[in-house]
């Protein structure tokens, strides 16, 4: 099938060592659709946190359709995830293991359906983070001098 990518967390694996991925549906309503195709989406604060043995998506920001008059709902309301039993219990116990969240890392069409790829990651310390930044810049280093040919 073929995947449209909608919107990244360009904060997910700055902050957070990705562990393991899964792939979601999650429940929206039909101005939101319109929103989310006209591009109208930011994941940069949004987490996601288990309820009731139910996963939702909070802080994920779809800015209200123009055209969508009464039918607009609250561009920062918590949206549901869809996952099977199986995949919430497995999820319910990562997270209850120290330091361990849930990150929405993408927001993709696939096919006509929206999903998420939601990340179960463990939280970056400030030196963790430094090093992957440190890291970044010597392979664009690396990258600027073979283009270059500067030994």
């Amino acid at each position: 099938m073929n995947t449209k990518l909608i919107s990244k967390n360009p904060t997910a694996y700055h902050n957070y060592n990705i562990e393991d991925k899964i792939e979601t549906g999650i429940v929206l309503y039909g101005t939101e659709i319109k929103s989310i195709r006209s591009g109208k989406i930011n994941l940069k604060d949004s987490y996601a946190y288990i309820k009731n043995s139910e996963v939702f998506i909070c802080g994920m920001h779809i800015s209200p359709y123009e055209h969508g008059n009464i039918f607009n709902k609250d561009p920062l309301r918590d949206r549901k995830l869809l996952l099977n039993k199986k995949e919430i219990n497995k999820l319910i116990g990562l997270t209850k293991q120290k330091g361990y969240s849930l990150v929405p890392i993408s927001l993709y069409f696939k096919g006509s359906l929206v999903k998420v790829e939601l990340g179960i990651g463990k939280g970056k310390k400030l030196y963790d983070k430094r090093q992957d930044l440190a890291k970044k810049d010597a392979q664009r280093q690396i990258a600027i001098n073979l283009k270059n040919k500067q030994y």
